[in-house]
């Protein structure tokens, strides 16, 4: 293999669908539940990685902001175009109702009697929702008891938390590599 066959693609290259074609495509049956999110650029940067695995929805919970805004579409590029989203007051109530529509959901949180993420395996079936904590707090204890599990990113060095966007993009990528198995 020589150097030319390894340049960078331009963006026309890149063969990316249209908003149009984004909003009729099949979704990864995933939903992202953001429980309580202060970071604009964090909730921006969900949007970006929904944008590029197709989930279905995302869930602004709380005190997490909503786009319109400038600090969110900053790092969203756009993806609050394409994305559903919506945004519900209380977490749990949410997690209650997707658990009574049959979606699974998960926190993503270190927690007593937790699945490790190199464990867990996504349903084909059903969707799966995962909840993604506060920067300081993680996710509430009672969103914790009323979601279904708890799957836990596995960590090796010093810190204990990964930052949220981060946290996100390393779960989505491992479950939607999981379902397209």
């Amino acid at each position: 293999m020589n150097m030319q066959d390894r340049k960078k693609l331009k963006l026309e290259e890149l063969g990316r669908i249209s908003e149009k074609e984004f909003a009729a495509a099949e979704k990864t049956p995933l939903i992202i539940v953001l429980d309580n999110i202060r970071s604009l650029n964090n909730i921006g940067s969900v949007f970006r990685t929904s944008d590029a695995f197709r989930i279905e929805k995302i869930y602004l919970c709380g005190i997490t902001a909503k786009p319109p805004h400038r600090d969110i579409h900053k790092t969203a590029l756009g993806a609050t175009e394409t994305v559903e989203w919506e945004h519900v007051e209380d977490t749990v109530e949410l997690i209650l109702r997707l658990n009574d529509e049959g979606v699974e959901t998960y926190a993503i949180e270190q927690a007593e009697n937790s699945i490790s993420l190199l464990d867990f395996r996504p349903s084909k079936t059903y969707k799966t929702a995962i909840v993604m904590g506060n920067e300081v707090e993680g996710v509430q204890q009672d969103v914790i008891y009323a979601c279904k599990g708890v799957i836990e990113v596995p960590q090796i060095g010093t810190k204990h938390s990964l930052n949220i966007s981060v946290c996100t993009g390393v779960v989505v990528w491992d479950l939607f590599s999981k379902l397209n198995k």
